[in-house]
């Protein structure tokens, strides 16, 4: 008994230090939000722009991520702007102060609050050792992340489907696991559980964002509340939409790997690097 509380009390311990690790760019981000605040830093959405480039830059220059990953996490960048236009543009939530680095009312720097989501998952994939067990097929999630994406735009118009989507996802995730592995032991929790867990984090960081004045809902513009919690709903599909990108990156550079792998028989970790800087060049002098 002793000793099964002593494995999972370091595997918590474990697990914390990890998702810890794994926040250091959303924290970092939220730190910046705060400081700049409590300063009153002129035309701080710009200086927040900066600061998060600075911060990507030294991710990749201290190998926190590769280029590939980066690649993702733009991704998460430009889907993440072109939303927060949208939603400004009618309204549902502004950003008051003001800065010279905006697009239709929205500073850029806003863009790399997706970005973080991006990089907490990228980052939990590598610390966590995570994987997926019975993940759909890649055109049934990418599709539904197509749909998630789609109706934070048309529920301005059309009927809001989000609740349609949340009763989808046990038939799509019915048998689907994700495995993390803390203190040496693999342990699983069903791909829905996870949905709903990092939403939490989001609302709760969510709720600082906007007490430091990072952007304002139009409910807040006569003074802070917490976010509503319906808002946690749209957390959940933006987790969603989130997952299926970063899955589906992973388990595409997994098999690219396996076949390289199978193309190229090795012996070593060495060896199988230096292929991938051959197949690297290879590309690049044929894309020139």
């Amino acid at each position: 008994m002793r000793r099964k509380l002593k494995t999972l009390t370091f595997s918590f311990i474990d697990f914390g230090l990890k998702e810890a690790l794994a926040c250091l760019f959303p924290a970092l981000i939220l730190g910046g939000l705060m400081v700049s605040n409590i300063l009153q830093i002129p035309y701080r959405y710009d200086w927040l722009f900066a600061y998060a480039l600075i911060i990507q830059i030294c991710f990749y220059l201290f190998g926190l991520e590769t280029i590939n990953e980066i690649k993702v996490i733009c991704l998460f960048h430009l889907l993440g702007l072109a939303m927060e236009i949208f939603k400004v543009s009618h309204g549902i939530w502004s950003y008051p102060d003001p800065s010279f680095l905006r697009i239709m009312g929205v500073p850029l720097y806003s863009g790399f609050m997706y970005a973080a989501v991006a990089s907490y998952m990228m980052q939990s994939w590598k610390l966590l050792k995570l994987r997926v067990e019975n993940w759909p097929k890649t055109w049934i999630a990418i599709t539904l992340a197509a749909i998630i994406y789609m109706n934070f735009f048309t529920n301005m118009w059309f009927y809001d489907i989000r609740y349609w989507i949340l009763l989808a996802l046990p038939i799509i995730f019915l048998r689907s696991k994700i495995y993390f592995t803390v203190y040496n032991r693999e342990y699983r929790m069903p791909v829905i559980a996870s949905f709903g867990l990092i939403a939490i984090f989001i609302w709760i960081a969510e709720n600082f964002g906007t007490f430091f004045n990072a952007w304002q809902y139009n409910t807040q513009a006569s003074g802070w509340h917490m976010v509503n919690p319906s808002i946690y709903v749209s957390w959940i599909l933006l987790v969603i939409l989130s997952m299926v990108i970063v899955i589906t990156f992973k388990l595409e550079r997994k098999k690219s790997l396996k076949h390289l792998y199978t193309q190229n028989p090795i012996e070593s970790t060495a060896e199988l690097l230096d292929i991938i800087e051959e197949q690297t060049k290879k590309r690049k002098t044929e894309s020139s």
